[in-house]
């Protein structure tokens, strides 16, 4: 959906005031209300099971008040559609790659820098810390955001794959064409270790593989095995150069609708849902590596790192240098 049409359709619910079907009467004064909520992933996916669970607390809480319709699957578009019907009200809730949401505040853009967390326990302190409230609060407060920033979620180490050949070393990497979320840090990122970063949507990587647009992308284990990347790329690198966390926003203006009881539950299972979705999420995890094994995709870990973090520093002097205190609090976090 492009984003004039987005912001037409938007201003079209505002006018409407969110009127019930046949009612005449104002969203906060329905009897039932359907939260849509959105994601990229299959249903099933811990991320769609965990926003899909703190539906049924929200309903269970008010009687079925309030419920959430989950879309999975791209049903409603990519993540940057989704943030952009959002930012409308055309849905309630987006769960989302902080990747996507670093255009929108900049200062999520700091998760995004390559090997920033030691490992995903560093990364899972961090968000479950003061640095991860602070951050949420700057996606519900800046200006012209028109979201609210709910919670985070697990999503592991990302490592590359491909179709081409195992990477062994940064030489592997060059000359491939490798899929990076639309974002100009991630391309600069695979770009210095050598590969041609192609920003594209994520409903379009599993055709660009099979056709050769792309000779590989980067993501998590359960990612690249439930959407079925690993049917057409065998090759799976352990680089683990980025531990980016998810999350879940909200539509402000929507949010703006509800009381004050209606959006602390909100609140307070959206909480719930990052440690649920945890749990699910290792379990998935450990299932995804089970199946990379039955299909013979060959894993390939990388003992030395070293050379990988030097290459990418151009990208830390370019876009760290704006947050150097709040780069060394989450180096300082154990």
């Amino acid at each position: 959906m492009k984003r004039r049409n987005v912001l037409q359709f938007g201003s079209g619910l505002a006018a409407l005031g969110l009127v019930s079907a046949g009612l005449g009467r104002p969203a906060a004064a329905q009897e039932k209300q359907v939260l849509k909520a959105s994601d990229v992933h299959p249903a099933g996916y811990p991320t769609v099971v965990a926003v899909e669970n703190m539906g049924k607390k929200l309903s269970a809480a008010t009687n079925g008040r309030l419920s959430i319709a989950m879309y999975p699957s791209m049903q409603l578009g990519d993540e940057k559609a989704a943030i952009e019907q959002a930012q409308v009200g055309a849905i309630a809730f987006a769960r989302v790659s902080v990747g996507t949401v670093g255009p929108v505040v900049d200062e999520l853009n700091v998760f995004n820098l390559p090997f920033l967390f030691r490992n995903p326990e560093h990364m899972e302190k961090v968000i479950d810390g003061p640095i991860g409230k602070e951050l949420l609060a700057k996606v519900t407060n800046a200006p012209n955001s028109h979201l609210v920033g709910l919670c985070f979620m697990d999503a592991g180490a990302r490592s590359m794959y491909d179709t081409k050949r195992a990477i062994k070393s940064m030489a592997d990497l060059k000359g491939l064409k490798v899929r990076v979320m639309g974002n100009p840090m991630f391309v600069d990122m695979m770009n210095d270790l050598g590969g041609n970063g192609v920003p594209m949507g994520y409903d379009q990587v599993f055709s660009a593989l099979q056709t050769g647009v792309i000779d590989g992308a980067e993501n998590n284990a359960p990612s690249f095995v439930f959407d079925n990347h690993y049917q057409v790329a065998k090759y799976f690198t352990l680089t683990e150069h980025l531990i980016v966390p998810e999350m879940v926003v909200m539509s402000r203006p929507i949010w703006d609708k509800l009381s004050k009881d209606d959006q602390a539950l909100i609140i307070k299972f959206s909480r719930e849902a990052q440690l649920d979705e945890r749990v699910l999420w290792n379990a998935t995890d450990k299932d995804a590596y089970a199946r990379m094994k039955v299909a013979g995709i060959v894993v390939t870990p990388i003992a030395d790192k070293t050379p990988f973090q030097k290459a990418v520093k151009p990208v830390w002097d370019k876009y760290g240098a704006k947050w150097p205190d709040l780069i060394k609090r989450i180096q300082d976090t154990k």
